[in-house]
């Protein structure tokens, strides 16, 4: 499992500021082994905790925030997207650059949760689980939070079902040893 982002962790936004570029490289390292492009229009990045205190530092620099419950909230936000123990989140982006075809799109998407799934070396799969706060009955919203159980299986892929999306990508070996480092598993089992 991957630890929660501690408050420790977080500088302050001056601080912060003072070593956000060596930060910023590690973190978009991290990002571009994690990130998988799954057709046309959708990126999974999946997070792990370098990608996360990232983007809570960046919050905090963003808003200067300096109250302890507003850095707090930030931190139960997005440590919710690193998911459980035996669990791998990520975030989903749904990427239609034509703003006008965009909400028709998303609406017409509105039934990816069950069709999007994650794959593994011994055949089986698993849905992603979505986050119900980030829809409604009409539409999706363009960026959502996922979780896949994952256990002691192997990730080999992803694959969307829904017949006006369907696609499928196998992992990358760069990515599939970084998610098994987040699961806290040797990398050499991939």
């Amino acid at each position: 499992m991957t630890a929660k982002v501690e408050r420790a962790e977080i500088l302050d936004f001056l601080t912060y500021a003072d070593r956000r570029d060596a930060i910023r490289a590690s973190a978009m390292a991290a990002k571009d082994l994690r990130r998988v492009h799954l057709g046309e229009h959708l990126t999974l990045l999946f997070e792990n905790r370098e990608t996360i205190r990232y983007q809570i530092q960046e919050m905090v620099r963003a808003e200067q925030m300096v109250r302890e419950s507003d850095i707090r909230h930030e931190l139960d936000t997005y440590n919710a997207v690193l998911g459980g123990e035996g669990e791998l989140g990520c975030t989903l982006l749904i990427e239609i650059p034509d703003a006008a075809l965009r909400p028709v799109l998303l609406r017409r998407w509105r039934g990816l949760p069950g069709h999007l799934h994650l794959t593994f070396t011994d055949g089986s799969r698993e849905s992603a689980r979505f986050d119900a706060a980030q829809m409604d009955e009409a539409r999706l919203s363009s960026v959502q939070f996922l979780l896949f159980p994952v256990g002691d299986r192997i990730p080999a892929g992803l694959v969307v079902d829904l017949p006006e999306l369907a696609v499928g990508t196998s992992l990358s070996p760069a990515t599939q040893r970084a998610l098994l480092e987040d699961l806290g598993r040797p990398p050499a089992e991939a």
